[in-house]
């Protein structure tokens, strides 16, 4: 009896693992941790490079990506890690806004783009604006998968599905950490 409940929950683990594995199409084998901080261009000190308004390329070196961005973003958007899946800030969040990255500052994707998903990343069917983002074959891992990388500062975000809803039928499959929420003010309240 104690075989069979051992045997149960091991198949159970593996489960889990190959769900959690697969869900992304096989997200990449590093992962990182969330700091659950949001930033703004005056938090962001040690990085000069971030804006919210400027959209001009930026062609920086390695080396001074990784003096300006902490090291679990360094991972991401220079290397093209995986943040673990369900560990992200923005997986399941449903705020009213917009998403940019986490490097730059450059605007990526709208709330009203985003969607549900079982695959553990914050998921959007279309990104805000054409050049916001591009994309590269990425045949790492024995796969052929589609990267998606900011339009400004060419970090690493995540990948892109043909899964998604309509109307696009895309699901942009995001790492969290790459991802920098700004939420919508609210609507001055009119008066009677």
């Amino acid at each position: 009896m104690k075989f069979i409940s051992h045997l149960a929950r091991t198949v159970f683990f593996v489960q889990v693992f190959m769900v959690t594995l697969s869900a992304c199409n096989g997200a990449q084998s590093k992962t990182v941790t969330q700091n659950s901080k949001v930033m703004t261009d005056k938090q962001h000190p040690a990085n000069p490079y971030y804006s919210r308004t400027d959209t001009t390329s930026l062609t920086l070196s390695d080396a001074v990506w990784k003096e300006v961005l902490s090291p679990e973003l360094y991972e991401v958007a220079r290397h093209g890690s995986t943040e673990q899946a369900f560990s992200g800030k923005y997986w399941d969040y449903e705020g009213r806004g917009s998403y940019h990255c986490a490097a730059c500052g450059n605007r990526l994707f709208r709330s009203d783009a985003k969607f549900v998903t079982t695959c553990g990343w914050p998921s959007f069917f279309e990104a805000v604006r054409p050049n916001s983002v591009l994309y590269r074959k990425d045949s790492s891992f024995g796969m052929e998968r589609t990267e998606v990388v900011c339009g400004r500062c060419k970090a690493h975000l995540g990948h892109v599905f043909d899964d998604g809803p309509p109307p696009t039928g895309k699901r942009f499959c995001m790492n969290s950490i790459a991802l920098e929420f700004d939420q919508d003010k609210a609507s001055p309240k009119k008066r009677p």
